[in-house]
């Protein structure tokens, strides 16, 4: 083989131009995989950060319902922080890990990590956020988590 065909090709894209590839988290929960498709994306092909925002909330509230014995709602989104695109046909994971507890709420991390069709295996960190989530009682109000819960 000569020295010019060993140059990188698509195929074998050369490690400066590689994304940030990372390693799924080991001490988080797997809670929701999900795939964007093109109604949910702008005009340049990126899906919409609402749309994201949408994926988190409902990834998160997995673990809270757990101990919240009922009804519950977000009560804040703590941090939320785009780190990366997500384009159409992304094959998205959603880890998610208990923060806190409180005597009416509790927050969840969620990391969001994206890997493409072609691929697949390889992940980059897209999103993550702290959310706070509250019990509620029959009448939406704050209630008490059961101090057995879960």
């Amino acid at each position: 083989m000569s020295a010019s065909s060993s140059a990188a090709t698509p195929a074998n894209p050369s490690p400066a131009v590689s994304p940030p590839w990372v390693a799924l988290p080991t001490d988080e929960e797997l809670v929701l995989k999900v795939i964007p498709m093109p109604r949910d994306c702008n005009q340049n092909g990126d899906i919409f950060g609402g749309w994201v925002m949408a994926q988190v909330d409902l990834a998160g509230a997995v673990i809270p319902a757990r101990y919240a014995g009922g009804r519950m709602a977000t009560v804040a989104v703590n941090e939320f922080i785009f780190k990366q695109p997500v384009r159409v046909g992304d094959i998205l994971s959603f880890f998610s890990k208990l923060v806190r507890i409180g005597r009416t709420s509790i927050t969840v991390k969620v990391e969001v990590y994206a890997e493409q069709f072609r691929t697949q295996g390889h992940y980059i960190k897209v999103t993550e956020a702290s959310v706070t989530y509250v019990a509620l009682d029959e009448q939406g109000r704050p209630r008490e988590i059961p101090k057995t819960a879960a």
